[in-house]
């Protein structure tokens, strides 16, 4: 089975790359972030045509998240219970979903702007909320998985240059302590495997020639459960579909299981 995130960074511009990299790829399931339209806007008929069903949680021009399965869409939960408000409106950044043999959400976490502004501050109570939301889950003997666009990448070696990041989001101690409280709730990292790069990025900013100069982050993240990671056989970054004209500023992740 193959399983993969990608934010997509409008799913609407990113839709004929992302309907042919579905056919080439053989994804069964893919967690989409960044759809940036409303659900009605969300291109489930030309999905259907693929094959897939479509599970979306959008509300307009930011956000939105989706799960995109050819191996079922049951038991539907869209948006964290309980999750914080930003703002007085609860953003459409989560969405759960049993995809045959796995329980899998599909997540994108606040970017938190700057440290100390309302955002960071809602980036952290969200995260927390992230943890109580999926901690039956993670404990559970299903194979479970956490995928998406968390914005905060796990340790050091995660960025390109650290010293760039001195004193910014997506880098501090609070928020790579919101990451390890959801792994010790059962989860562990999966992180591409075999490391075919020295530094498996899934982001790179579009300015300054980002991607060419691989000034990139890990910031896509797969977090499984014991029986996820015992059946994982393979996982990579998927560099190529960061390249050419139209492209994302993310890559998508993928994972085989034997399932």
């Amino acid at each position: 089975m193959r399983i993969a995130t990608w934010n997509v960074n409008s799913i609407t511009a990113r839709l004929p790359r992302l309907l042919a990299w579905l056919e080439s790829s053989g994804t069964d399931v893919l967690c989409v972030q960044e759809t940036k339209c409303t659900e009605e806007q969300f291109p489930a008929e030309q999905l259907r045509e693929l094959g897939y069903e479509s599970a979306v949680n959008a509300t307009g021009r930011w956000n939105g998240v989706a799960l995109i399965s050819r191996a079922g869409l049951t038991d539907i939960v869209r948006g964290l219970p309980e999750g914080p408000e930003y703002e007085g409106v609860t953003e459409p950044r989560a969405i759960a979903a049993t995809c045959g043999p796995v329980r899998l959400w599909s997540v994108y976490v606040p970017n938190g702007r700057e440290v100390g502004h309302d955002h960071y501050a809602y980036k952290l109570r969200w995260l927390e909320a992230l943890r109580k939301a999926v901690a039956d889950d993670a404990a559970g003997a299903r194979p479970f998985a956490v995928l998406g666009d968390f914005n905060v990448a796990p340790t050091d070696e995660d960025v390109w240059d650290l010293s760039r990041f001195e004193g910014a989001t997506h880098v501090t101690p609070a928020e790579r302590a919101a990451l390890a409280a959801l792994r010790e709730e059962g989860l562990a990292d999966v992180m591409p495997r075999p490391l075919k790069y020295d530094r498996p990025y899934t982001y790179w900013d579009y300015r300054e020639l980002g991607f060419p100069k691989n000034k990139g982050m890990r910031i896509d993240l797969v977090y499984g459960n014991a029986a996820f990671e015992g059946a994982v056989k393979d996982s990579y970054v998927d560099r190529e579909e960061r390249k050419g004209k139209g492209a994302s500023d993310h890559a998508p992740v993928v994972v085989d299981l034997d399932v």
